[in-house]
This record gives structure tokens, sequence and C-alpha cells, in this order.
């Protein structure tokens, strides 16, 4: 299987050299010789211009390329293809804002092709440079993505600028979605791949709405999208959206080719089929954004909601996070204020990933009061008689309120008067370090008496109730040759 594009085959009104648009109201644009696509300014926001091209005969204006998404130019800004060739865009003061990154000088004219390209050729209309090259979040029919290439999504639905998530066939073959880092365009986690390390070569749109990924000898891989959709019915465009979900779109041309689809987009195909289950990193904001719960409704487009006492923090953007409508708990002595707060439950709900402490064989009721005695608390997962503690500050993003499986702690939470009698008041000394001494001591469980030594930190306020727990959390967790096991602590205020 072969493929190649012809642009002497394709109709297109050319950009003789000295051409400029300017952004303003007219709205000028340079549009294809169908009509179908226009390249030239759009205003985002007042006083913001975006260059870029776009469908041109739906009343949307669906943008499908950007030269200048991380920064949008002020009126007057101009796109300016010189005599010499170069192809730049310049604010109203000259400032080069954006341009092309090759040799210019044997550029001939411009054109917008039906496809929705915009190339730049020299006198035998051989292409120099080409806006499918350099892709931004979208793929159009005709179009292919090739080792290394990329698409960024956007940040929101209204804002073009450099968002969340990235889709990329790698070098080494494999085609990934990845969430960003962002604002900085290393990546964290992958949620979706093809699973082609070393025979992916190419990502192929062609016209008749198939998306797939091929081998070097042009064996299809695997198929993104596999839903026939005429080019001559169907406007179609795919897009890693906002949300990290790659969708394939198409639009009736008319109203004989749309059969029971409306007049607007709507979605063929998408990848994952779930992304509030399938982005489960640590680290991020994940799918929702902080605090945030994420479901996937019959719509097929994840909502994002903020539990109870929560708020979204920007009401223009979904995947902002959530922050909380009240003043957090004290951890001071006396003023923790615990009376001040309770617990709000969510079924089938579920934070994964953001943890700092798990409880295993414990009731619901002991779940809710340890977590009300711990300042640092935010969200107690149940689930099977085990639970999870995750701290308000580093709750991941998604979920929710009860609770996954634990890798947990077998171990007890004992009363620190019942130490006191059992010890003799602390009385045979073991040993003793900097701020602890241990102690003999002998718990009886079942009327089986086991011989343990009990380590009571003596410098509490110097070492942290938070500190203290995390020690418990680790120590319950080892399993070295020379280190007795832990079975169980005690935690009650400076004891």
């Amino acid at each position: 299987m072969a493929f190649a594009v012809s642009t002497t085959a394709q109709r297109y009104g050319n950009v003789t050299l000295g051409s400029s648009i300017t952004a303003n109201k007219a709205n000028s644009s340079w549009v294809s010789h169908s009509g179908e696509f226009a390249f030239g300014f759009q205003q985002i926001i007042p006083g913001g211009y975006l260059l870029g091209i776009w469908f041109n005969k739906i009343p949307e204006r669906t943008v499908v390329w950007s030269a200048n998404r991380d920064n949008l130019v002020q009126e007057g800004s101009k796109v300016q293809l010189y005599a010499d060739g170069k192809f730049e865009l310049t604010d109203p003061s000259g400032h080069r804002i954006w341009a092309t990154t090759m040799s210019h000088d044997r550029v001939a004219y411009g054109a917008m092709l039906d496809t929705g390209n915009f190339v730049l050729a020299n006198k035998n209309s051989v292409v120099l440079w080409q806006s499918f090259d350099e892709p931004t979040d979208t793929l159009l029919p005709t179009q292919t993505l090739n080792k290394d290439g990329k698409l960024v999504s956007s940040f929101s639905k209204t804002n073009y600028s450099r968002g969340r998530f990235l889709f990329t066939l790698q070098n080494d073959g494999n085609l990934v979605s990845y969430t960003r880092n962002f604002p900085l365009d290393d990546v964290i986690f992958a949620y979706w791949s093809t699973q082609t390390v070393g025979s992916g070569f190419k990502l192929i749109f062609n016209r008749v709405g198939y998306i797939f990924l091929v081998a070097e000898n042009g064996t299809i891989l695997n198929y993104l999208s596999s839903n026939k959709a005429l080019t001559s019915e169907f406007y179609q465009r795919a897009i890693l959206d906002y949300d990290g979900v790659f969708r394939h779109y198409v639009y009736p041309k008319s109203s004989k080719s749309s059969g029971s689809r409306a007049m607007a987009w709507s979605t063929i195909n998408f990848i994952p089929t779930n992304i509030c289950l399938r982005i489960t990193q640590d680290t991020g904001s994940g799918a929702c954004g902080f605090n945030s719960i994420c479901s996937f409704g019959t719509d097929q487009i994840p909502k994002c909601d903020c539990p109870f006492g929560y708020s979204i923090i920007d009401p223009n953007d979904r995947m902002s996070g959530c922050k909380p409508n009240f003043a957090t708990q004290k951890c001071d002595g006396e003023a923790r204020g615990m009376n001040h707060f309770r617990f709000t439950d969510m079924p089938n709900t579920d934070w994964p990933l953001s943890d700092y402490a798990y409880f295993r064989v414990v009731t619901e009721d002991w779940c809710r009061q340890n977590c009300l005695d711990d300042c640092f608390c935010a969200v107690a997962i149940y689930r099977d008689e085990m639970v999870i503690v995750g701290r308000g500050d580093i709750l991941s993003p998604m979920r929710g309120l009860i609770l996954k499986d634990l890798l947990g702690l077998n171990i007890r939470r004992l009363n620190f008067k019942e130490l006191q009698v059992v010890t003799d008041g602390f009385k045979e000394e073991l040993g003793r370090g900097s701020c602890s001494i241990v102690y003999k001591d002998i718990l009886k469980n079942d009327n089986i008496e086991t011989v343990v030594a009990v380590k009571k930190v003596e410098k509490m306020a110097t070492k942290g109730e938070q500190e203290f727990k995390v020690e418990v959390c680790s120590i319950s967790k080892s399993t070295f040759k020379n280190l007795v096991q832990l079975l169980g602590y005690s935690d009650e205020g400076q004891n």
C-alpha cells in the first residue's frame, strides 16, 4: 500500500509574493478554490487574534491549525509573504511573532489548498513548506503523522494555547497519548498506546475517513477509526481534544448527505473509550483537575464535578480543579475544631494514587473517626474493611470518596491506658534512643500471650504527629530479617 499527495492535482488560489493580511474586523482571508477552507485571522478574545486555518463553509468556522496558539496578537498585526519568500507574522510594531523554518529564497507563491493544507511552493509547484507538516491539535483527510510528529491539545474549548495532553508517534514506532507536565513540555503518564514499538511507521488519515497506523512496508497495524465517511459528503477532522480524548468528527456537507446526522459536528470514533478510568497517574491534574470527580456519560464526554463543599476554580474551565469553600482543619492541639467537620458519602467514587496511609481490617466508623482526628486528612476511602487516607494538599485528579483495595497494614490501634497497665507504668526498660525509650510488654489476645517491645516517643512535639504516622506506616510494610514485626500502635494526643 502506498500513498502520495500531488499539489499540482489540487485546486487552489495562489497567494503571490508581497501579499499580506492584517488582523482587524474586516476578517479578510486567503480562501481555497472550493471555498471550504480559509487562512487568516480569527478574533478569539477582544483584542486578541489567532492566525490559523478553518472550515470556511460552516457557521462554526472550526479552526484546524494555528501559528500563534500560545501568543495571540493584537489588532493591526500582519502576516505577509514577502517578495524574497519569507513568510512571517508580526505584531503592530513589526516584531516577529512566528515564521516558517525553511530556506525561503526559492519560494514562488503560497496557496490555500482544498484539503485544508496551506503550502509554500517553488515555480515548479514543489512544496517547500506546508502546514500539514506542523499540526497543532488536528489532522485532516490526506494528512499523515510521521515519526516524531505530535498533536498537543488546546487548553480548553475556547483557549487555543497548548494544554494538558499530547498525542505522538514516537521514534520507536509506538503511537501514544500522554498527560503533559503542564505548563512544561515534558510528559507524565501514558494513558493509551498502540503498543507498536519497533513496527509503527506512519499514521494516515485517508480520503474515505479511515485513520490507521502502518508499518514501513505498508501493512496496517492498528485502526484508530474505521468508519467510512467520504470527503465528498462530509467535512472531517481528527483532533486531540482539550479533555485528552482523540476524536474523529464528521459534519454533513449538505442535508442530502446527512442521513440521520444533524448539520453539526458529531463523533464517529474516539480513543480512549473512558478517559476517567485511563488516567491513573500519581502526579499532575489528570482528566478533570485536582480535587475533582470525573464521570463518563452517555454523550461520550467526560463530566467534571466538585465534591460537596468544593467549587470549581475557574467557571470558564471545567478542568481547572476544585477548591474548598471552607477553612481547613487546624492542627494546633485543643484548637483543632473537629466538631466543625463531617463526612459526605460518595458511593462508587475513588481518588486513586493520592494516598498517604493504609489500614486494614477496620470498621467504617473507625475509618471516619481516624480521618476526623487527623488534621491532614481530607478524604477517607473505605472498602472491604480497609481504609485509605488522602491528604488534602496532594489529592490526585479524579474521582471521589470510597475505598480501593489496600496493600495494607495488618496492625492494631492500641489504647494508651492499656499499655500503661501491662507495662506496669512503663517499668521494665529495654533500651533508649535520642527521642524514645523501649519497654518490655506482654499483650494478651484470645488467651495467647505475646512478649513485645514498646517504643515510647518522648519528644513528640519535635518529632511531629504526622511524621510518627508515616514511620508507623513505613515500618508496618518492612520485612527485613533483623527487624521485628510491627503489631500495633497507640496515638492519643502527645502519647
